[in-house]
């Protein structure tokens, strides 16, 4: 579910500029810490460096499995939301209750009320973001984060490859630019494939977790067991056309 709505501000030089607005306070914790960070720049130079990356991602992404786990009391392979609130009881983490309930429903983004592997990935990646927070920075040292760390820096760090504008959201204009600049002859179709895989909610923005979910099903981490291997065939076929 993306969090936003379209809003009109007045900018410096007076003129009005159309910009999506969070509708969640955890929303806008996630813009404004992508904000920060898009500040510092970006080290990926191309989407191509970036696929190159993925089969080392998806190793490290499921090393994180230990730490479900931890998290999934009764063993049936997801986490609800009483189960997550024990938890962070449990690491001493200080979440409000509108903290915690926007943290599950910004990670159950199929909404079915309990939070699966790949769910619990964008949940950890959130967090990540998040770790300028106090309360985040102490789950950051209790939920092993700091082991994952280049790795969650490397996801952070495509987003803010992605959005060109740094206003915290990915367009389907900024990932065309992006995918294009690889120069490939078919780079178009596959930027409107990636944009539509990443565009959850079909409202023509991305989140970070919603940038997140496709994500990990690009490098291979789905419940479906669909991953890259599929989304190269496809692009392959693209090739073909």
């Amino acid at each position: 579910m993306n969090k936003v709505t379209m809003g009109t501000v007045v900018v410096k030089d007076g003129s009005q500029k159309q910009m999506w607005i969070p509708e969640t306070k955890l929303e806008a914790k996630m813009v404004e810490a992508m904000q920060r960070r898009e500040a510092e720049g970006c080290t990926i130079k191309s989407f191509n460096s970036l696929i190159l990356k993925f089969p080392k991602i998806d190793e490290n992404l499921r090393k994180c499995k230990d730490i479900f786990e931890e998290f999934d009391e009764d063993s049936n392979d997801t986490i609800d939301q009483e189960e997550l609130r024990k938890c962070f009881q449990k690491l001493g983490i200080s979440f409000t209750e509108e903290d915690i309930n926007d943290l599950f429903e910004a990670c159950d983004i199929n909404d079915d009320m309990v939070i699966n592997f790949n769910e619990f990935i964008v949940l950890l990646c959130i967090v990540y973001l998040l770790k300028d927070d106090p309360a985040s920075l102490h789950a950051k040292s209790r939920m092993g984060l700091p082991n994952l760390e280049a790795t969650f820096e490397t996801l952070v760090d495509a987003f803010v490859f992605l959005d060109k504008n740094k206003d915290g959201y990915v367009s389907k204009n900024e990932t065309v630019q992006a995918i294009n600049e690889s120069g490939e002859r078919s780079s178009g179709r596959i930027a409107m494939k990636r944009f539509e895989e990443m565009d959850w909610d079909k409202n023509g923005t991305v989140n970070f977790k919603e940038f997140l979910f496709a994500f990990t099903r690009w490098v291979g981490i789905d419940d479906d067991n669909e991953g890259i291997d599929d989304d190269k065939e496809d692009d392959e076929e693209e090739d073909e056309d």
